[in-house]
């Protein structure tokens, strides 16, 4: 199960590109094993299970192609 939210907001320290965002794909027991967004005072990261780096976030259309090609890695599709 995948949900994606991007909303605009305005430009600001905390969301200098002008969108926050959260992209998430769980297991059927809605656990989650990859997710994308930047939560207040955490900037872009992602959620590979538990482990969270950051990422350098460039467009929208950009984060959800490589949110989907995270999600067919994840379920074994090339």
């Amino acid at each position: 199960m995948a949900s994606i939210k991007i909303w605009e907001v305005p430009k600001s320290s905390r969301a200098p590109e002008g969108y926050k965002y959260s992209l998430v794909y769980m297991d059927s027991g809605k656990i989650r094993l990859l997710g994308f967004d930047n939560a207040e005072g955490k900037g872009h990261h992602r959620h590979d299970r538990d482990h969270e780096t950051t990422f350098r976030f460039s467009t929208p259309e950009d984060l959800v192609h490589l949110f989907w090609l995270e999600v067919q890695r994840l379920r074994g599709i090339s």
